[in-house]
């Protein structure tokens, strides 16, 4: 096991889950079998989205008055409500743990999470434990939203609220960048397989001695919770293992350890934790609660509202003696004093300042004129005990500008980290510097179509095959992820650390190609040159089968160099598995197709599109280490039907090659048990799964051999045009 990507040998990204829930977990269906089903009304590819296809959320964002925005969110802040009032009387504190929670669900093992459509408003987010009572923070913003209507999502006012927050109470805001358009259904995203809750004994996720880590791509540390238990691993109060646990999850979100201080210590200089009563006082969660209520849960009783006997983490108390105002209060409390650990009046296990004096407390969040402890988390504990978050914890305690720009700086990556390229960012507050994680690619320029015919003439003249230069344009263009829009051919990152070095690239080949193509493009970008050279490969295949076709060109890609990438945080996009070229890995808990259909939904595509990129990549003899499974036809390098037409043939029958295995198989002549064709899970799943070969058996039909290889060429231009932002 690697403690620092959670993988365990092999590095499955989804290490440990059930195979029959592979890619699901535990799903809104059954932590809530009696909620009311919707999904009978998006059969036949209808939408949720009652904006309908023309809308352009850009467009719409951009006639924003946005300064009229930010003003009415500032008087927002002190605009007290009966039904739910703020504590301190500012709501900044709570809506920047709305904020925060939003955008920290975010993972990088497949980019999914974050804040960019709104799933907060969703199950099973909309009910997390760790989300407790922000649906009243929802409900104090409508308002503010039903007034500005489409030009501003909910997505997009989750984290403008949150920096409206900081801003209203002295805090530093590095900048904010639109463009979250919102869905309106949940998505569909692996959480998890547990079968409880992080407040019902769910067990922590990491226990190195049982050899116990983490689930790629899971990244926080109990099942409901968005980082870590703020008790301590489990509810075990030792700092140095909630250390470890900080450490890991925070990483698994693109966070170092300076980022991982910063944001700890910058959020917990506002506001306070809640742990007035049992939790076992109170209601049930959004999504389980009565009709009547409307949405809301957790805590719905007035008189105890008013009283401020709130409960969420458990924990009880601020953590420094003003809540409403950026300081450096936070380290300066830590560091002064010892703690001793006590319960709240939740019962939660927190720590407290030993003899702490009357200025160093906080006021009530209800009385101004009362004064009570303030408290630290194990989860702060850890900033001072573990030796590296110490170090840097006390160079924040020692400089406030430090804090000041290390805070704004990991708020931004942490609203911002899944918003993807610059060129997707709106509004007036984006910041004028571009960082390295946001994958900056230096603007290309648009060839001719003259240079592009005369490179791809003479490319197809050098002697490279065609399934040569299919794979390296889908080694380039297929790193993309539509959940946080890294990855794909813009940057021709291909031919750099550690993409050139992916096993499932064939390293060696690759190279030999990219030679090639470096020494032929002329004017050309690499990124411009390796995908008209898959394009070229494609055309002359379908030609030779017969058809002519023109694969949909959009040029202009820029070339990234290695001062433009952090190699390290691309390894998370390394395919396990791509069924698309036949590769695995190795064996996995989870079942090969389950992946091809992840790799599928991260790339953007429907079912007919990935069934015919399949069935085209065989045919085209496209699979990795050439070893030739799936390529069920005796003209490879053509782009034709055979793939279909021979997997469903009656005359073929399969057997499995190792039971042990179940991986790879063989197809044999009924009649005379000749050995026909090899193939893989990947193949068969498209004559076995009966949605699948519905779809096959529409390419396989006779009549339909042109269909398929328009349908191919439009996907395949999908693919290689993905995470074009900003390149018309």
């Amino acid at each position: 096991m690697d403690m620092k990507t959670g993988e365990m040998s092999g590095g499955c990204p989804f290490t440990g889950a059930d195979s029959a829930r592979s890619l699901l977990g535990r799903t809104n269906k059954d932590w809530w079998p009696d909620a009311l089903q919707l999904e009978i009304l998006a059969q036949g590819g209808k939408s949720a989205d009652p904006m309908g296809e023309d809308f352009d959320y850009a467009e719409a964002f951009n006639a924003l008055d946005y300064n009229a925005l930010k003003a009415d969110l500032t008087a927002l802040m002190t605009d007290d409500q009966p039904w739910w009032p703020a504590d301190y009387g500012h709501y900044g504190p709570f809506f920047i743990r709305m904020a925060w929670h939003a955008a920290g669900t975010y993972r990088t093992g497949d980019g999914r999470g974050g804040s960019s459509s709104g799933q907060q408003r969703f199950a099973p987010l909309n009910s997390w434990p760790d989300n407790g009572n922000l649906d009243k923070a929802r409900r104090l913003l409508w308002p503010i939203k039903q007034k500005y209507g489409k030009h501003i999502s909910w997505a997009d006012l989750f984290i403008l609220t949150g920096n409206v927050a900081i801003e209203s109470m002295g805090g530093p805001v590095f900048g904010f960048g639109g463009g979250r358009a919102d869905v309106f259904e949940p998505e569909t995203v692996y959480w998890g397989t547990e079968e409880k809750w992080v407040d019902e004994g769910a067990e922590t996720r990491i226990n190195p001695d049982e050899g116990k880590a983490i689930d790629n791509p899971l990244a926080a540390i109990q099942m409901g919770l968005i980082y870590v238990n703020p008790e301590g691993p489990g509810g075990n109060p030792d700092p140095l293992l909630s250390a470890r646990d900080m450490r890991e999850t925070f990483a698994r979100m693109a966070m170092n350890d300076e980022e991982t201080v910063a944001l700890t210590a910058g959020g917990h200089a506002f506001g306070k934790a809640h742990g007035a009563k049992p939790s076992d006082t109170f209601s049930q969660s959004p999504e389980s609660e009565h009709l009547h209520l409307q949405g809301f849960g957790w805590l719905t009783d007035k008189e105890e509202i008013e009283k401020g006997h709130i409960t969420t983490s458990g924990i009880e108390g601020a953590w420094t003696p003003n809540p409403t105002q950026w300081g450096g209060d936070y380290f300066r409390l830590l560091f002064k004093y010892d703690y001793e650990l006590v319960h709240s009046p939740a019962g939660a296990q927190q720590w407290q300042p030993v003899n702490a004096e009357e200025s160093d407390m906080a006021p009530d969040a209800r009385d101004p004129s009362k004064k009570v402890p303030t408290m630290m988390t194990t989860a702060d504990m850890a900033l001072k005990m573990d030796p590296e978050y110490r170090k840097i914890s006390e160079r924040f305690r020692d400089d406030q500008a430090a804090l000041d720009d290390a805070f704004a700086r990991a708020w931004f990556k942490l609203c911002h980290r899944d918003m993807g390229p610059k060129a997707r960012y709106l509004g007036p507050e984006v910041p004028e510097e571009t960082l390295i994680w946001m994958d900056p690619v230096p603007a290309g320029s648009k060839p001719s179509d003259s240079a592009v015919s005369d490179f791809k003439s003479a490319i197809l003249g050098s002697g490279l095959t065609v399934s040569e230069l299919v794979k390296a344009a889908w080694a380039s263009a297929s790193t993309y992820r539509n959940s946080d829009h890294r990855g794909g051919s813009d940057g021709a990152r291909v031919r750099l650390a550690p993409q050139k070095d992916w096993a499932a690239n064939d390293p060696a080949e690759l190279s030999k190609v990219l030679g090639k193509i470096d020494e032929l493009r002329g004017d050309l970008s690499m990124a411009d040159a390796i995908v008209a050279a898959g394009n070229a490969a494609v055309e002359k295949a379908a030609k030779d089968a017969g058809f002519d076709v023109s694969v949909p060109f959009t040029g202009g890609r820029g070339d990234a160099g290695d001062e433009h990438t952090d190699a390290e945080s691309f390894e998370p996009l390394e395919p396990f598995a791509d069924g698309f070229r036949n590769y695995l890995k190795t064996k996995a808990t989870v079942k090969t197709e389950d992946m091809l259909v992840d790799k599928a939904h991260l790339l953007g595509l429907s079912m007919p599109e990935m069934t015919a990129l399949v069935g085209g990549m065989r045919a085209l003899g496209a699979v990795a280490g050439n070893t030739g499974h799936g390529v069920l036809t005796d003209r490879a390098g053509q782009l034709t039907n055979d793939f279909f037409v021979n997997l469903l043939d009656m005359g073929t029958a399969w057997s499995v090659v190792d039971d042990s295995q179940d991986e790879e198989y063989v197809g044999k002549d009924r009649a005379s048990g000749a050995e026909k064709w090899r193939a893989t899970r990947t193949d068969l799943v498209f004559g076995s799964n009966s949605q699948l070969r519905a779809v096959s058996e529409v390419y396989a039909e006779n009549g339909n051999e042109q269909k398929f290889v328009n349908d191919f060429t439009a996907a395949w231009a999908k693919v290689m045009n993905n995470g074009l932002f900003g390149i018309a």
